[in-house]
């Protein structure tokens, strides 16, 4: 799944969250999307912090970093 990030000003000063959900099989239409919010953003339009994040929900372990098995030996080899 891909999400986009991004804040709209508005002429408020506060700013105000939104995003867009697209599919794993979505890619191309994100990447399309992001690239446009950050055209409007070059332009002066009122958008800013535009980020896109990405989760593969067919992932096979856990997310993040984790402890290497108990028999697992590392050994660090120079030449």
């Amino acid at each position: 799944m891909f999400v986009v990030y991004w804040l709209e000003q508005q002429g408020s000063p506060t700013a105000t969250a939104r995003f867009a959900r697209f599919a794993d099989s979505e890619m191309t239409q994100a990447l399309a999307f992001t690239e446009t919010l950050r055209k409007q953003q070059a332009a002066g339009d009122d958008v800013s912090f535009v980020t896109l994040c990405s989760e593969n929900p067919r992932s096979v372990g856990k997310a993040g970093v984790s402890d290497a098995p108990a028999d697992y030996a590392w050994k660090k080899r120079r030449p």
